[in-house]
């Protein structure tokens, strides 16, 4: 296992999934690995699941990991799909101190893959809207709801 310095786990095995970088790049496409393990951001109003209206759980398109319930979905008009709560266990956050500003980043707890951030300016009840990268994310619909 290899350490950084002061005993430090590198951020790959602080997850579940680990992979390296190359197997990261077979398994994901080439935008998916910009957003997911080079922290990248899609284009605005590019995703198809910012018009996913049906029931069903958003999961980490990288590892599986189930993110967020459909009815934690909002329209935040930003362009990328928004959530106001994930799943327990669902993501992670750290501090990002990119582009000369500080910002909360939303990572997947399983593979430790970049999602996007959360601000605080989201719909009751958390008052929180995690602004997520759709090319991150996949969509598992209810199929016990949909027939």
């Amino acid at each position: 296992m290899k350490r950084l310095f002061g005993g430090q786990e590198t951020l790959a095995e602080r997850f579940p999934v680990a992979h390296s970088g190359q197997e990261w790049r077979r398994r994901l496409d080439p935008a998916q690995f910009y957003v997911l393990r080079k922290h990248g951001t899609e284009r605005a109003g590019t995703s198809s699941l910012i018009a996913e209206k049906r029931r069903g759980t958003f999961v980490c398109a990288g590892c599986g990991n189930t993110l967020f319930a459909s009815d934690a979905k909002f329209e935040s008009g930003t362009g990328w799909p928004s959530f106001y709560q994930p799943l327990d266990g669902g993501v992670g956050t750290t501090e990002d101190r990119s582009f000369f500003m500080t910002r909360t980043e939303v990572h997947c707890a399983g593979c430790g893959g970049h999602l996007g951030h959360v601000f605080p300016d989201g719909p009751k009840p958390t008052g929180l809207r995690y602004c997520i990268n759709g090319i991150a994310m996949t969509f598992r619909p209810d199929t016990a709801i949909d027939r």
